[in-house]
C-alpha cells in the first residue's frame, strides 16, 4: 500500500480521537431535563360538553316547524270528525282538544297559530262566539228522518245524488241508519272513480214494464258505446234520436259589424269640355 495514503489514514484518525463529542452530550442533558419535568396531561374531550343538550319541545319547533305545526292541525280535525261521528256535537275548548288528541307539550306559537289563524280558516272545522270549536260536516243532518229529507229536496230538484262518503262524515252512526232506509233509498257505483252515490227511491215515478221488453233492453250491449255512436246506429236503423224532438236552441242571428271605414267623397269633376265657352267676369268691368 502507498506509504502517502497510509500516513494520511493515522492522520484523521488522530483528528477524530481529538475532537470532543457535544453533539451527545447536549442531547442527554435534554433528556435529563425533560424527565425532571412534570407530566401535564391533555383534557379529554367528551362528545357531551360540545354541544348543549335539546329539550323534546324545543326540537319539535326548530327548523321543518311549519310541518309540526300542519301535523298537529290534521291530528286535530281527524279527532273532530272523529267526535262527530260517534255523535258528540258539543264544541270544546283548544285546551281541551289538545288534551283529548294528547297534545299538551305544543308550544305557545303553534297554540296561537292554531287559536287566530288555522282552525278558524279551515273549512271543516266551526267556531262558535265564545271561541269553542266543533266539526263542520258538508251536511247538517243528524238522523235518518233529516237524511231522507235531503235526499227527497235532491231528487225534487233535480240534483241528483250525494256521495256515500258525504253522508258517512255528515251522519253520526251512518251504517245503523243505512240499514233502516234500504227500501227507502237506492246505491249506484259510479264507474269513474268506483264511487257509491245515494239516491231517493221514489216509488210514485215507477211504472210497470213487460218483461220482454225489460230482457230485450237487458239484452242490448252498450258498454263500449259513446252516444255518437249510438245515434248513428239509431239512424241506420231507421230510428231517429231523442234531441231531434226536444226542444231546439235557437239559433243565434249573426248581426252584421258596422261597418267604421270613412266612405270617400267624390271630388267634382271640372267642366274640361266647356273650357272655351265659360267666360270670366270681374268687377272692374
Amino acid at each position: 500500500m502507498d506509504p502517502a495514503l497510509l500516513r494520511e489514514r493515522e492522520l484523521f484518525k488522530k483528528r477524530a480521537l481529538s475532537t470532543p463529542a457535544v453533539e451527545k452530550k447536549k442531547k442527554d442533558r435534554e433528556k435529563e431535563t425533560v424527565r425532571d419535568e412534570p407530566v401535564q396531561k391533555k383534557p379529554k374531550v367528551t362528545s357531551g360538553s360540545s354541544a348543549p343538550k335539546l329539550d323534546i319541545v324545543s326540537y319539535k319547533t326548530m327548523a321543518g316547524s311549519s310541518q309540526y305545526k300542519f301535523g298537529v292541525l290534521a291530528k286535530i280535525v281527524k279527532h273532530m270528525k272523529a267526535r262527530h261521528q260517534d255523535g258528540d256535537d258539543h264544541p270544546l275548548t283548544l285546551e281541551e282538544i289538545l288534551d283529548e288528541t294528547n297534545q299538551l307539550d305544543v308550544g305557545s306559537k303553534v297554540k296561537m297559530w292554531l287559536q287566530t289563524e288555522a282552525l278558524i280558516q279551515n273549512p271543516k272545522i266551526e267556531v262558535s262566539a265564545d271561541k269553542r270549536f266543533s266539526f263542520k260536516p258538508m251536511y247538517k243532518i243528524k238522523d235518518k228522518k233529516s237524511l231522507l229529507r235531503l235526499l227527497k229536496q235532491h231528487d225534487l230538484k233535480g240534483l241528483g245524488g250525494i256521495l256515500m262518503e258525504d253522508i258517512q262524515e255528515s251522519l253520526p252512526h251512518c251504517e245503523k241508519h243505512m240499514k233502516s232506509l234500504q227500501n227507502e233509498i237506492l246505491f249506484i257505483i259510479r264507474p269513474l272513480d268506483k264511487k257509491k252515490i245515494v239516491f231517493y227511491n221514489d216509488k210514485t215515478a215507477q211504472l210497470p214494464i213487460d218483461e220482454e221488453f225489460q230482457k230485450l233492453w237487458r239484452a242490448v250491449a252498450v258498454d263500449a258505446m259513446d252516444d255518437q255512436k249510438i245515434d248513428e246506429y239509431l239512424e241506420k236503423q231507421g230510428i231517429r234520436s231523442m234531441q231531434d224532438h226536444g226542444l231546439k236552441k235557437p239559433v243565434p242571428i249573426k248581426r252584421k259589424k258596422p261597418n267604421n271605414k270613412r266612405k270617400t267623397l267624390k271630388k267634382p269633376r271640372d267642366n274640361e269640355h266647356l273650357a272655351d265657352v265659360l267666360e270670366t267676369y270681374d268687377d272692374n268691368k
